[in-house]
């Protein structure tokens, strides 16, 4: 009975994988409507749709280009504060994007490399987002790990 209980516990294990899709976002984007129509309502229509269908998706989202402006913890203190329409919007964008991060657990992963040229610290990022040494890294990492690849670019 035991070995049963076991073969069944570990079957059940090896079909979880099989009910989980996951997806890197390859985000170079700066503009606002393309940002909230593929990101921040994108993957929550992606991940209703899995859920419809009893599956996890899983998301992950490497930061790079032009997207370091909407991870930013305070916009005015940045070289995009002359960005009149991400001004405007960046509070509530803040707020859409920490709910990606906690409610639909959206892993984010922004690029090291060029927060320089961007006048950007680590202390200036939002604190849910992980630094990694270069996108290039992130994305073969995710992808190494199964991730299905999706560009968001201008």
């Amino acid at each position: 009975m035991k070995k049963i209980v076991l073969f069944l516990a570990l079957f059940g294990l090896l079909q979880a994988d099989d009910e989980t899709a996951k997806v890197v976002y390859d985000l170079t984007t700066s503009n606002i409507a393309k940002f909230e129509k593929n990101i921040l309502k994108g993957i929550a229509i992606n991940k209703a749709h899995y859920e419809g269908n009893l599956k996890e998706l899983e998301v992950a989202v490497v930061i790079h280009g032009g997207a370091y402006r909407f991870f930013v913890k305070e916009i005015k203190n940045t070289i995009f504060k002359s960005d009149k329409k991400l001004v405007a919007n960046y509070v509530e964008l803040k707020k859409r994007v920490e709910t990606m991060s906690d409610t639909y657990d959206v892993e984010f992963i922004m690029c090291k490399a060029a927060m320089k040229k961007n006048k950007l610290e680590p202390k200036d990022i939002v604190t849910f987002v992980k630094l990694v040494p270069n996108s290039t890294i992130g994305l073969i990492d995710k992808q190494n790990e199964g991730y299905a690849y999706i560009p968001v670019r201008d």
